[in-house]
């Protein structure tokens, strides 16, 4: 059962805590379930071979233990951590439902079926990351299997529980009743938009494991528990159709990751604890330890939940390409690049600031800041308290959004000696970047270092760099760039005066945006 906050992807999942007093069946052996209440039925007969009883629940309901090599934002990387999960057969062939969070990113399925000595091996057929589910292959056939309950799912409905809990290999079946129709499904790991609160008490292992009535059908699939003793499980109205997709072998609402929504390094991302292989994030250039940033520049996991992550994924095709920015901790980079498109490349940061002061202390933390117009944002030092963000004015005439950034933007006006940015979009000089950059030219004021190719994966153009301005010897940095439809031009200038101002360029560069010009 996973965590509501989740620690790390294959170790063993701590959830709600158990009362022994609930549990029904505790051994694989002789026969200790209490008898169901008789009002609990199906509206339809399962097919023949189907699981009819609590007993035949045993049978279908396996054991997942999942080997793979991770990246835990705190403990760094294991390497062939086991963990353990639950799941069950809905096919005689050995298809069998499970969580994603269970098997994805694993290297290795070992899989305990009811009567046999030694586990079984399980190939991955589908996951979903957002719903939280997958399918797997058992190896062999001939398996007792279990079918979807097809009545209404009502508050007091009597419901069991099986898997395996805690990693142990004895069976446990736990009883408790649908305690609400239907809660909140956003969570840290997934956001699933049918959820059942029940309660049955459930504890780590259980997560994919089957909530089943008293006749054995299927009416949810377990997922999370809390430490306040709720249960939460996937309802049919999520549950049955993704399984269905699955089963024939197409990934749903998946990038191939194994996540979660949190902070790391002053950054709010999907942490990725894993990389399934071959997948759009894998051949995109994801790898264990990044933290997904952004997808198509909308910024992810802002409210903790995988929420803004999983509506992206399901307002595009699997096939689309779409822009992806990560932060990966291990380099201290930002990268971007594209799901099903150019892999993901450092962000360009200009090779300056080695002739600068040290200026004592590094900023102190920094700051996301927009324009009156609410087109442009970027982050800056907390420091740079002045702003003005009245436009963009060439020639005494208001082109387009502006801002500029400094501790005193009068004094970044009037002299070198003042960090600062300034950044600008416009749709109305019909100009070139290199052209807007030959009709800037700092060269009276300071040494021209010359002209490069500018590329941070969302805009491309050129970069001028100028050394030794003014008295103070300050850097300068001219950027102009275009996003790919070439919509509009956006001109960044930074005056760099100490060694902290080359990480605060590095952070502008990685986190300007600008979302036209409002024409």
């Amino acid at each position: 059962m996973k965590r509501l906050t989740l620690a790390i992807a294959f170790v063993l999942l701590v959830g709600a805590c158990g009362d022994d007093d609930a549990i029904i069946t505790t051994t694989t052996g002789a026969n200790t379930t209490t008898g169901p209440s008789d009002t609990t039925t199906a509206t339809t007969s399962p097919p023949t071979g189907a699981v009819t009883d609590l007993e035949g629940v045993r049978a279908a309901t396996v054991q997942i233990v999942a080997q793979g090599t991770f990246v835990d934002p705190a403990a760094g990387v294991q390497v062939n951590q086991p963990g353990a999960g639950s799941g069950f057969i809905i096919d005689s062939t050995g298809l069998a439902v499970t969580n994603n969070h269970v098997v994805t990113g694993a290297a290795l399925l070992q899989v305990y079926v009811q009567g046999d000595d030694q586990p079984r091996n399980a190939v991955v057929v589908g996951v979903s990351e957002c719903s939280d589910l997958a399918v797997i292959d058992i190896a062999g056939e001939g398996f007792p299997y279990l079918t979807w309950y097809d009545g209404p799912i009502t508050t007091g409905l009597e419901v069991y529980v099986a898997g395996y809990p805690l990693g142990d290999p004895e069976y446990t079946l736990l009883d408790g009743i649908v305690s609400k129709e239907q809660v909140d499904g956003e969570t840290s790991w997934s956001s699933v938009d049918s959820i059942i609160e029940h309660s049955a008490d459930t504890l780590g292992g259980n997560s994919g494991g089957p909530v089943v009535t008293a006749d054995g059908r299927v009416l949810a699939v377990n997922y999370a528990g809390n430490q306040a003793g709720q249960s939460f499980a996937i309802g049919l109205g999520v549950a049955r159709p993704t399984v269905d997709t699955l089963l024939t072998g197409i990934d749903t609402e998946s990038i191939g990751v194994n996540g979660e929504a949190m902070s790391v390094g002053g950054f709010n991302g999907v942490w990725v604890y894993s990389v399934k292989s071959g997948a759009p994030a894998d051949q995109a250039g994801v790898r264990a330890g990044d933290l997904i940033l952004s997808i198509e520049d909308f910024q992810l996991a802002t409210d903790g939940t995988m929420a803004e992550y999983c509506d992206i994924l399901r307002s595009h095709r699997a096939s689309d390409v779409l822009t992806i920015e990560v932060y990966r901790p291990a380099v201290d980079q930002i990268l971007r690049g594209q799901l099903n498109g150019r892999e993901l490349e450092a962000v360009v940061i200009p090779d300056i600031g080695d002739d600068l002061d040290d200026g004592g202390l590094a900023y102190s933390g920094y700051q996301t800041i927009t324009d009156d117009s609410g087109l442009i944002e970027v982050s800056v030092p907390v420091e740079w308290t002045d702003l003005d963000s009245d436009g963009w004015v060439n020639s005494g005439e208001l082109i387009g959004p502006g801002l500029v950034s400094a501790p005193s933007v009068a004094a970044w006006r009037a002299e070198w000696g003042t960090p600062g940015v300034f950044i600008g979009a416009t749709d109305m000089l019909g100009t070139t970047p290199n052209q807007i950059l030959d009709d800037k030219r700092w060269d009276s004021f300071c040494d021209y270092e010359g002209r490069q190719d500018y590329d941070d994966g969302l805009y491309t153009g050129r970069y001028d760099v100028y050394s030794n301005c003014g008295p103070e010897g300050s850097m300068f940095l001219a950027i102009a760039a275009e996003p790919a439809d070439r919509a509009f031009l956006v001109l960044v200038e930074i005056v760099l005066v100490t060694e902290a101002d080359v990480e605060a360029t590095d952070t502008i560069i990685a986190t300007f945006v600008v979302h036209g010009t409002g024409t």
